[in-house]
């Protein structure tokens, strides 16, 4: 019965990753993992076609492996909710960060604590599909009572230990975010 502390496992993993793309005001790699640009007909992420480096805290330099994707990285930079403008300079798309703005800083604040409440609901969908999973095991006869009953409790000390995770990276991010 541990595959549900996996897939509680895993709704925090995806929030990590989306807490990862979130950028804080320093330049973050990160924030280009969901962007993704036309390279020979096939949607492909920018790390896939490109080198990219972070020359200093604000800036993100994109280095192409062929030149003529420079365009494409820029529109694709252009379309995405990044909020900032490429430059090029031919063989780069260099981006620089801008400093965040006090409403921005509350805006994106905001944005983590619905990704983390997405992550919780998540988490309690698991908690409901692992205790009716052990109450049809009751009903059939597998487990006993008091069985159940340690199951159960297992499964909300296991749902509690990973909400308590996601407040706690709610809390270093929206830190992270507010002292930069």
């Amino acid at each position: 019965m541990v595959d549900y502390k996996e897939k509680m496992q895993k709704a925090i993993d995806a929030l990590g990753t989306e807490f990862a793309s979130i950028r804080a005001g320093r330049a973050n790699p990160h924030v280009l993992d969901k962007l993704r640009v036309d390279y020979y007909g096939t949607p492909t992420n920018i790390q896939g076609v490109a080198n990219v480096s972070v020359p200093d805290a604000r800036t993100l330099m994109i280095t192409p492996w062929e030149a003529k994707m420079v365009k494409d990285i820029e529109k694709a930079i252009l379309n995405s909710d990044l909020g900032i403008t490429p430059n090029n300079d031919g063989k780069s798309v260099i981006l620089n960060f801008p400093e965040l703005t006090e409403e921005r800083r509350k805006e994106l604040a905001k944005d983590i604590k619905k990704k983390a409440e997405g992550a919780k609901v998540a988490i309690r969908n698991v908690r409901r599909d692992a205790n009716e999973d052990i109450k049809k095991q009751s009903k059939a006869g597998d487990i006993s009572e008091d069985q159940m009953k340690d199951e159960e409790d297992s499964i909300q000390k296991a749902t509690d230990k990973f909400i308590a995770e996601i407040d706690k990276m709610v809390e270093v991010k929206t830190k992270e975010l507010m002292t930069v």
